[in-house]
């Protein structure tokens, strides 16, 4: 079907401000044409289309950079007591200086400006792969123009159990900067790894990540998504799983004016699981959008989603997340819930959760709930001798402790929980 002329104006014209696409290798540029024919044949989002009708999708498809201004804070660095491989970009590019030698057992990791100019590379086979397979049956234009632009991140080649973290860190140094990321992840079968991110990027984000999951292999992530008040972000995360694999997602997000997650999640191997979660909080001019859609398409799948979201000031909060069960997905175990605590009468929170299911040997369920905070618990607090600021932020842990608990390592998830009681701690100061 073709497209309004108005939405094909403004993809030429968010096309036109990119300044052209990456050159690279055969495999690269096929790939990079079938992602901008995709872009061109769906046009990028706006408000009408189902999928955006909560979220506004302007300042992520115009052609100018929204300013975002940078955050001063004397922070310690997220992670900074993890021993880790850091890997750092500025403003979406990558800082060789900045970053650690990237050698370590069990695997292999490269530019992905370097991999693309490859005659032959194991990224052929992924890049933009798991992307367009997530492109069905819900469009995802800015992941596709993602593919078709982006000039930096990492490929990472997972052959082994390897012995400490990758992190990925973001630092944002221009007001006007606009990034495109573009990570590319495959595990072997039996390998392992553990991948932090954090830091604000840029003052615009596009990023993908494309997570190639093999037989018994185990993939465990954990995000931080930066506290800059003015910042935008849009971001993807598309897996496909082999047998007793497992994937686990988990994502931070305090402040920014525009935050969109994707996750797109594909179970394809028996006895696989995958957990997506999510925390966020924010204040004001805050708007937070969760949009995931798993599909189980082999036996015996588990898959959790659990999202929590503390709202005030008119801050607004959306999760639309869905599970998709396939003819002869038997014995599939499929959670979904999705809460947000409204901490003020002006802010908002939409959900749409969906469940799609065609076996008839399933446990599924899904809810999501909205509402203030409990003011029997909040007066039984203060009752014995907690002040009100400091037994609401004690509740607000409480009320995200379900998604916090979905990361497995425990340092990381004490980490979590220690910059979550920090920020909650410099909000009543």
């Amino acid at each position: 079907m073709a497209q309004p002329q108005t939405k094909q104006d403004r993809t030429e014209a968010r096309l036109a401000s990119a300044g052209g696409r990456p050159s690279g290798a055969g495999w690269a540029e096929t790939a990079r044409d079938g992602a901008l024919a995709r872009v061109r044949a769906m046009g990028l989002p706006e408000k009408r289309d189902e999928y955006w009708k909560f979220t506004r999708p302007d300042t992520l498809v115009q052609p100018e950079v929204p300013e975002a201004a940078l955050l001063e804070t004397d922070e310690s660095p997220v992670f900074g007591e993890v021993d880790r491989l850091k890997i750092v970009f500025v403003d979406g590019v990558f800082d060789a200086d900045a970053s650690d030698d990237l050698e370590m057992s069990g695997l292999r990791i490269e530019r992905l400006a370097d991999a693309t100019q490859a005659d032959i590379h194991w990224a052929r086979d992924l890049y933009g792969t798991l992307e367009e397979r997530g492109q069905t049956p819900v469009a995802r234009p800015l992941a596709a123009l993602n593919t078709a632009l982006a000039r930096d991140g990492v490929v990472i080649h997972v052959t082994g159990a390897v012995p400490k973290p990758v992190n990925l860190i973001y630092r944002h140094e221009s007001e006007t900067s606009d990034a495109m990321l573009h990570h590319v992840v495959k595990l072997d079968a039996g390998a392992s790894l553990t991948l932090l991110e954090n830091g604000p990027a840029a003052a615009r984000l596009n990023g993908v990540m494309e997570v190639d999951v093999a037989d018994g292999a185990n993939f465990q992530h954990v995000r931080t998504q930066g506290r800059d008040h003015e910042r935008r972000a849009v971001t993807h995360s598309f897996a496909r799983l082999g047998t007793e694999s497992v994937f686990k997602s988990f994502t931070l997000t305090v402040n920014g004016r525009l935050t969109r997650n994707e996750a797109v999640i594909e179970l394809t191997g028996d006895d696989a699981a995958a957990h997506v979660a999510g925390a966020a909080m924010g204040d004001g001019d805050f708007h937070h959008d969760d949009t995931v859609f798993v599909t189980h398409d082999a036996e015996r799948c588990e898959s959790r989603q659990v999202f929590k979201k503390v709202l005030r000031g008119g801050a607004h909060g959306v999760f639309q997340g869905k599970i998709l069960v396939k003819e002869g997905a038997q014995k599939t175990d499929g959670y979904q819930i999705s809460q947000s605590l409204l901490l003020d009468d002006h802010s908002q929170f939409f959900a749409k959760p969906e469940l799609e299911i065609y076996a008839d040997d399933v446990a599924c369920s899904h809810g999501s709930t909205s509402g203030a905070i409990d003011e029997e618990a909040l007066f039984y607090l203060r009752a014995r001798g907690v002040p009100k600021d400091i037994a609401t932020d004690l509740m607000t842990l409480a009320f995200l402790a379900e998604a916090v608990e979905e990361i497995e390592d425990e340092t990381l998830r004490d980490e979590i929980t220690t910059r979550l009681q920090g920020w909650l701690e410099r909000r009543r100061g």
